[in-house]
């Protein structure tokens, strides 16, 4: 129980240690709340150790703030401290700065964690600062106030509270700044050295006898002055080194950083590259499915796809052949790689023939070309062949058996041929009358300058001018019944085509007179429109023959009922390109077919006596010259159109 003494000793601060001791104090803080942030910062060992250098640190200035201030408080008697005591409040300090460093640099801090590290230190500054009072040895009894005592130890748990929020509100780096540190070192200071001196303030001393001096020592002004230098520089000591470590950790933090910019940076490239790669891989994979299945594709083909296929080598030797070459020809794909057969001389005996094959294979122009060709067995075949060049200067060569299609085509051509014929002998079995007629005129002008000229001669007196212009009408006429009768076999003759270079205004002309009569009988007006300068047109002057009289007699036909208008049949002539183009127009009731291409079908026919065949047979002889023939409605009548080439290439 606390005992007021009527009888105290009065004491008093040198104020300058008080100051030195409150200087102390803010040192201290500044270097707690440093080292929180380096403590925090820290993990594992390191951060062990820096949580004991921190309390060690700011233990010794806490203790040496207490040092000072109590240093700084004189007492009319010598005093000596019990170093012991000292060293153990040394201790309890350092204990009371490890949970604070602790407790600060935690992830989180809760207000239990808070309070109950509070009472932790407000306890171990209390117990430090009592128990350095209790470390001195003076001739008096101290004797303490109950009120301020339990002031001071409220003021320990308070500021502990305040210094411990603020240390923890401190120790990210990111939030640290001088003048902000150095505030709240400075309010953790002043908290402290308030606590201390109201400890102090709730102490009286009375007079007593000597106290026991064992394991006691005095402290002079030398050893104080040593004291507060030697904390000083183990608080700049540790400040120093947490500055240190603190921009090495910058430094390591940007070296790391800029590592894991570079390793970001390789990163993405070598994820680019992968990208790159596996795309690649995948289009590699694809060109490879693709160029399987081609390769696939291309064997079925070259196997089965009845057309033979041969390699040719940059050499000349053939090299491959397809099943369809071997089943063609007879000779397999090992016979013909066998150094002792001539392939070429087996397939070509001429030798002559033989340089026209290897001419027509070293141009490889693609084009197609007819070859006779000597099969195994030794018959001759026909065949269709067709080189290309390949890009490793090699050729590749296609060839189809053409011997039954050239047949085929042969007895296609003498049927059409025979066809053509038919059609003309019926065409000239509708022009009979006219052809009659061309004749009759000219035999009945025969007959009567005959009988004029021989009354002449047995009149006893002819006149011999007479006679002779009557011979030569006589001869006239008959010059014109053989052209007409010429005509006529030449339209019904059985025989191959001739074609040569002809003029169509000739042809025309010819046909003109063929259906003169024919024309004249119907009342139809045949009009010529023939221009002068064309090309002439190679074709046969019969087959062309024909297709004029076929479309000028459907023209006659088709003005057969025409009463309401003259009845004009216009022929003319025209250049056309690289030929010529002829229009064949009537007045008639024109075309009803709908589409007018069905008039060109084989046995299609308006005619109630017609056959059918007429305009199909003179389409394929205009096409088989190398032209063209359509029709197109007129107005009024129909015209018909066909185009024939001056070189005998299709226009």
């Amino acid at each position: 129980m606390f005992i007021s003494a009527n009888i105290e000793l009065t004491g008093s601060y040198d104020y300058g240690e008080v100051g030195r001791s409150v200087f102390i104090a803010i040192a201290a803080s500044y270097a707690a709340l440093d080292l929180a942030g380096r403590v925090t910062a820290a993990s594992g060992r390191i951060r062990a150790a820096w949580l004991t250098g921190g309390a060690a640190a700011m233990g010794i200035g806490i203790w040496a703030m207490h040092i000072k201030g109590m240093l700084a408080f004189h007492l009319p008697v010598p005093v000596e401290y019990h170093w012991p005591t000292f060293l153990a409040s040394l201790l309890v300090a350092m204990l009371a700065s490890a949970v604070a460093l602790y407790v600060a640099s935690r992830q989180k801090i809760g207000m239990v964690e808070a309070l109950i590290g509070s009472v932790i230190m407000s306890a171990g500054i209390a117990g430090m600062h009592y128990m350095g009072m209790a470390a001195m040895r003076l001739p008096a009894i101290a004797r303490f106030s109950l009120l301020l005592v339990t002031i001071s130890v409220l003021f320990a748990f308070i500021f502990s509270l305040v210094a411990l929020m603020m240390a923890f509100d401190l120790r990210e780096e990111t939030r640290w700044t001088v003048p902000r540190r150095l505030g709240s070192a400075t309010v953790m200071g002043l908290a402290v050295s308030a606590m201390h001196y109201s400890g102090m303030a709730a102490a009286t001393f009375i007079p007593a006898s000597p106290p026991d001096l064992s394991y006691a020592v005095s402290i002079s002004p030398f050893a104080n002055s040593g004291i507060a230098i030697v904390t000083l520089i183990v608080i700049v000591a540790a400040m120093v080194t947490s500055s240190v470590d603190r921009r090495a950790s910058v430094e390591v933090q940007r070296l790391n950083q800029e590592l894991e910019r570079r390793v970001a940076e390789r990163t993405l490239q070598l994820e680019e590259v992968n990208q790159a790669l596996r795309k690649e891989i995948v289009d590699r994979k694809r060109t490879e499915d693709e160029l399987k299945k081609q390769k696939e594709v291309f064997q079925n083909i070259f196997e089965d796809i009845p057309v033979m296929i041969g390699f040719v080598g940059k050499d000349g030797h053939l090299e491959l052949v397809n099943p369809e070459w071997q089943r063609t020809l007879g000779w397999t794909q090992e016979e013909i790689r066998e150094p002792g057969l001539d392939i070429y001389a087996e397939l070509f005996p001429d030798p002559e023939y033989r340089q026209v094959f290897f001419e027509v294979v070293a141009a490889s122009t693609g084009e197609w070309t007819d070859l006779k060709v000597k099969v195994r067995e030794g018959r001759v075949i026909d065949v269709a062949a067709a080189f290309v060049l390949l890009s490793d200067g090699s050729s590749l060569g296609i060839g189809k058996d053409i011997t039954e299609w050239k047949r085929t085509q042969a007895a296609l051509q003498e049927a059409q041929d025979n066809l053509a014929r038919v059609t003309r002998v019926i065409g000239m079995g509708e022009l009979v009358a006219s052809i009659a007629h061309e004749i009759n005129q000219p035999l009945t002008a025969v007959l009567m300058n005959g009988n004029f000229s021989l009354r002449q001669i047995t009149s006893g007196m002819p006149n011999l001018e007479e006679v002779q212009k009557a011979i030569a009408e006589i001869v006239e006429d008959g010059n014109r019944i053989s052209a007409v009768i010429s005509r006529v076999r030449g339209l019904l003759k059985k025989g191959a085509v001739d074609r040569v270079r002809l003029d169509i205004n000739e042809v025309i002309e010819e046909v003109s007179v063929l259906v003169r009569s024919e024309a004249a009988r119907n009342l139809v007006h045949v009009r010529l429109e023939l221009d002068t300068a064309l090309p002439r047109v190679l074709g046969d002057r019969v087959q062309l023959q024909q297709v004029l009289i076929n479309l000028v007699m459907n023209g006659i036909d088709a003005m057969g009922a025409v009463t309401d208008r003259t009845r004009t049949l216009n022929l003319t002539s025209f250049p056309h390109g690289n030929g010529v183009l002829v229009r064949v127009q009537d007045s008639g009731s024109g075309i009803d077919t709908d589409p007018v291409e069905r008039i060109f079908e084989p046995f299609f026919t308006t005619k109630p006596q017609g056959i059918g065949m007429g305009l199909s047979i003179s389409r394929s002889i205009i096409e088989s010259h190398g032209g063209r023939l359509w029709a197109e409605p007129g107005s009024p009548g129909a015209i018909f159109y066909f185009t024939l080439p001056a070189n005998g290439m299709t226009v």
